[in-house]
């Protein structure tokens, strides 16, 4: 070789390694310039197609820069776009703070049930969100469930169904629980046999946020979500060591302990949560049958996370709950049966849960998410007559990518889901047989942002159901800011509910008494519409006012009516009109320096058109109003007062219900930056169903409990501590 080319590939090799050493790395974290809340999905890209989306945390890392200035341009929905010079020997990641380009009154959160990265605030679909204060809050008042914090929220009612389990569902806008869809982290775990106790094992310490939608969603998320959905977020791992345990003692005889750790590491992560919770059966009405049963929960969730690379994550979890409730005749469980006292209902419940979630960015900053989850419940239902135990599969599967644009984005994905139900070996016979569903689903989203200050919003999805067909579900939905006051929404969508003789009901009937469903029974169909209107505005330099009032209806045509006959059987049919819920909904939030106000009331017109008379939908409140008000006196002392007044229910083949009103008072004292001590008092004028009706019939050998329209545990007290040790 002549020294010419020695010379040359010398050269070369010089230039090579010049170059590949002057890459560098970009690194920032982005903020909301308000709140200083980190901002997940920003996109940040230069014109020679290096780029990426901000993590959870709001981290972003763009390697392989060459090291000439690279310039970075950033967008994000709803904020000003930014341009971000870098220089070669600029090393340090640094913090960019984001303008919101309207003025913003509410704290601003980024919701993930409407699969794209709207605020809040401008999204087309209306997300109201229960965020992390609010899991903190709860976390010290009822640890061991969300169903308190749900209620409280205006057109939502917590409907407790056995007197004997405490179970609960959640209804929405008047409609009964089976048409609340439950996600957990956007998969379905909660429906038909599986709901039992759903939202009574879900303890809040284990919540980032929850996320609620009103009306129907099952364009995005599938059959179930007729009259709306709940989303529970749960934990993701950030820098910093994170830990908090939580101990609790009620006068109602239940002790909580739970306990949550998360860090995140370079490559990998974790989360992790355990909680216990014991409480007595105790009788407070002393009629001999217990009011608040006996109860033993263990729930453990641990989660791993792994970053392989800076556009890719890899979350694998798994969640268990095991516990045995046991209610009934109080000398029973007591352990003093006798000839006349005999009646008692244990339930002894598992619920095994894994969970995989791949997430990365590709090209232009679109997003590819890949999840499935597989649940497993069983419930031994064990009486003084019968011993029935079944067990319930969920599973879901799903691959979707979403592509945001500068002004407009789509979502569009698969998903496979399904559920298959058995009765166990050794269970008494029971008519139900065993029973599986399974669906296979496309859907689309197109989000376009106008010039105008309007969002629109089209949605398809298109379902094939083994046992019920096809189901096609359009969804429209518009937003509109007419300036930095006012703005309004609107938007309709279709859904379908799959029938099950094992959904949740306003009662609990007895599993013995169960039919199967019969031959040709259809699927429900639905269509529900949602206008409203909001107002905001700023009333001085610390203060703040939200008006929301939103006007609803939903018509579910060919209903499945569950009937009870004299001989206690319970069948199942279609109806042959809809059920039609209406009203209005309306919310007030008013911030004032540091007292925070909240004030909701909803009208609810419900009726089932399929009856001649008694149209009405039993034990829905027409009127029912709530408030929360909470005031921080410096830094160590908080104070909160909320709620709520429940109108009058009718009752089929029976009187109406008394309207009563409910109140809780809380008191919180921080001890230093690592320990708060809160007592609170909730139904703090004890108020009963008891105090007016006895809640059941028949002798106290085999009785007959009524439909639950109030509370029946009374005024209770809890005193709670809450130690986080790393915060600073």
């Amino acid at each position: 070789m002549s020294a010419a080319r020695y010379i040359l590939v010398a050269s070369l090799l010089l230039f090579f390694a010049v170059t590949v050493s002057a890459q560098h790395t970009f690194k920032a974290i982005f903020r909301d310039k308000a709140t200083h809340l980190p901002m997940p999905g920003v996109i940040v890209g230069d014109k020679l197609g290096h780029g990426a989306t901000t993590d959870d945390s709001g981290k972003v890392t763009i390697p392989g820069l060459s090291l000439s200035i690279d310039t970075f341009y950033v967008s994000f929905i709803g904020y000003e776009p930014e341009t971000i010079v870098t220089h070669f020997d600029d090393i340090s990641t640094r913090e960019v703070l984001l303008t919101a380009n309207d003025k913003e009154l509410e704290e601003v959160v980024f919701v993930s049930s409407t699969r794209t990265n709207e605020r809040i605030e401008n999204a087309p679909m209306k997300v109201e969100v229960l965020g992390k204060e609010e899991m903190d809050e709860e976390n010290t008042i009822r640890p061991a469930n969300i169903a308190s914090i749900l209620g409280d929220v205006s057109g939502v009612q917590i409907q407790q169904s056995s007197a004997t389990s405490g179970n609960t569902n959640v209804r929405i806008q008047g409609l009964n629980g089976q048409y609340t869809q439950i996600l957990r982290d956007g998969m379905p775990l909660y429906d038909g046999f599986s709901g039992g106790f759903g939202i009574l094992q879900i303890p809040p310490l284990d919540l980032r946020q929850v996320e609620l939608i009103k009306g129907s969603a099952s364009t995005l998320y599938g059959g179930g979500a007729i009259a709306g959905l709940i989303n529970l977020i749960s934990k993701r791992p950030t820098d910093e060591q994170e830990a908090i345990f939580t101990l609790n003692a009620t006068t109602l005889q239940e002790q909580d302990v739970n306990a949550y750790f998360a860090k995140r590491y370079k490559k990998i992560g974790y989360t992790f949560f355990a909680g216990y919770t014991h409480q007595d059966a105790v009788d407070v009405d002393h009629d001999g049958f217990s009011d608040v049963p006996q109860l033993n929960t263990f729930t453990l969730h641990p989660r791993l996370f792994f970053y392989p690379d800076d556009k890719s994550s890899l979350i694998v979890g798994y969640n268990g709950t095991f516990e045995k409730r046991y209610g009934g005749d109080i000398q029973v469980i007591n352990h003093l049966p006798d000839a006349q006292h005999q009646y008692f209902e244990k339930n002894i419940t598992t619920r095994n849960t894994g969970e995989l979630i791949f997430e990365r960015t590709l090209l232009g900053a679109a997003r590819l998410t890949v999840k499935g989850s597989y649940s497993s419940f069983g419930r031994d239902i064990i009486t003084n007559l019968d011993n029935i135990n079944g067990n319930q599969a969920n599973y879901y599967s799903e691959a979707s990518v979403f592509i945001p644009q500068k002004n407009n984005s789509i979502v569009a994905g698969l998903n496979t889901t399904g559920n298959k139900f058995r009765k166990l070996p050794g269970s008494d016979s029971i008519a139900l047989n065993d029973f599986h569903n399974n669906t296979v689903g496309a859907f689309a989203q197109y989000t376009l942002h106008l010039p105008a200050q309007t969002t629109l919003e089209a949605g398809l999805r298109g379902d094939h159901t083994d046992n019920y067909g096809n189901f096609i579900l359009p969804r429209i939905a518009i937003f509109h800011r007419f300036n930095e006051t006012w703005a309004s929404r609107a938007g309709a969508g279709f859904g379908y509910k799959i029938p099950s003789a094992l959904e949740v009901q306003v009662i609990d009937y007895p599993m013995q008494d169960l039919q199967p469903l019969p031959a040709g029974i259809k699927a429900e169909r639905s269509i529900g519409y949602n206008i409203e209107g909001n107002f905001k505005k700023e009333i001085g330099k610390d203060a703040n006012l939200f008006i929301n009032h939103a006007f609803f209806l939903t018509q579910v045509t060919d209903p499945v009516i569950a009937t009870q006959l004299p001989i206690q059987q319970v069948i199942f049919s279609n109806g042959d009109k809809p059920v039609i819920t209406m009203g209005f909904d309306t919310y007030i939030k008013v911030t004032i320096h540091k007292l925070e106000l909240y004030v909701g009331y909803t009208y609810t017109d419900a009726k089932r058109k399929y009856l001649q008379h008694d149209q009405f939908l039993p034990l829905t409140p027409r009127h029912r109003c709530a408030f929360t008000a909470v005031h921080t006196f410096g830094e160590q002392w908080r104070v909160g007062l909320e709620g709520s007044y429940v109108g009058m229910q009718s009752r089929d083949g029976d009187s109406n219900t008394q309207p009563y009103f409910f109140a809780a008072l809380m008191v919180e004292r921080k001890i230093g930056k690592k320990i708060s001590v809160v007592i609170n008092c909730e139904n703090l004028f004890d108020y009963r169903q008891t105090r007016f009706e006895k809640i059941y019939t028949g002798s106290i050998t085999d009785p007959t409990f009524k439909p639950l329209w109030a509370p029946i545990d009374g005024r209770v007290v809890n005193l709670s501590v809450r130690i986080t040790p790393f915060r600073k």
